[in-house]
């Protein structure tokens, strides 16, 4: 595995250069409802990153896997216990800070590799900071997952965004010793289905909430047909789509720049 911390600080030192490309995972410690671990977006975004890496490294790529960032912005979650959560002033500070760190080094572009929903609005914040600051080529993708509309799989009526079937499927593979899905239960915001118009990501009109709002004990979706194999299925996906991902950010035209880091 091409882990740039299980290398000396010389040898990180001689082995990047211009062309080479970091690989950041960023996940969350929170609440996941009774079935899942605090844990599993640090864990899906850290095993599905490492995959990605040694695919485009196999492809012939300078990819290289930095430590997850598991502590982000969680404050949905933060009524349940467990949950660690920074502001979103902390987590952009954090990112700017490894931004320098990472521009201290000859590698010029980095990859946000994302697990959790509630670090998009600041990740997207912060690869422009990192670019205007530091110079860096920047880029930012996440895992998605199917929401359950059910034409495919189980009828989450689109809002299987957390603890659902699609993230407990994922974490059966990842992670099986660490799922308990006989206490999944169906956990769906029938009402909201009513809405054309105001919803989670993709809806014309977003809304604030918190995960305590629904009446669904902080899950959203139905995680109770999920399975192994679906899991490996989607991560497969997922593996494929960083891949190609990798592929087009190491030809992107448009190259590393001064910093003003102000």
């Amino acid at each position: 595995m091409r882990r740039l911390d299980h290398l000396s600080g010389p040898e990180a030192g001689r082995v990047l250069d211009a062309s080479s490309i970091l690989v950041l995972p960023t996940g969350a410690i929170e609440h996941h409802g009774e079935h899942l671990p605090l844990a599993t977006d640090a864990i899906m975004a850290e095993r599905i990153a490492a995959r990605i890496v040694d695919a485009a490294a196999a492809d012939g790529h300078d990819v290289w896997l930095l430590p997850t960032l598991a502590y982000t912005k969680s404050d949905e979650h933060a009524w349940a216990p467990g949950t660690m959560t920074l502001s979103s002033a902390t987590f952009l500070a954090t990112l700017v800070d490894l931004g320098r760190s990472i521009a201290r080094t000859p590698a010029r572009t980095v990859l946000f590799y994302n697990g959790h929903g509630g670090n998009v609005a600041p990740l997207g914040v912060a690869l422009r900071e990192l670019r205007r600051r530091f110079g860096l080529r920047t880029f930012a993708e996440g895992i998605r997952v199917p929401v359950g509309d059910g034409a495919e799989g189980p009828d989450e009526r689109g809002f299987g965004i957390h603890g659902g079937h699609g993230e407990t499927s994922l974490m059966l593979h990842l992670a099986p010793e660490l799922v308990s899905l006989s206490r999944g239960v169906r956990a769906v915001p029938d009402a909201l289905a009513a809405f054309s118009r105001i919803g989670f990501a993709g809806a014309p009109v977003q809304f604030g909430w918190l995960s305590d709002d629904f009446g669904t004990g902080g899950v959203l979706g139905d995680p109770t047909a999920a399975t192994a194999a679906e899991g490996e299925r989607l991560a497969a996906e997922l593996v494929e789509a960083g891949r190609a991902s990798i592929a087009e950010i190491a030809r992107w035209p448009i190259g590393p720049r001064e910093g003003d880091d102000w």
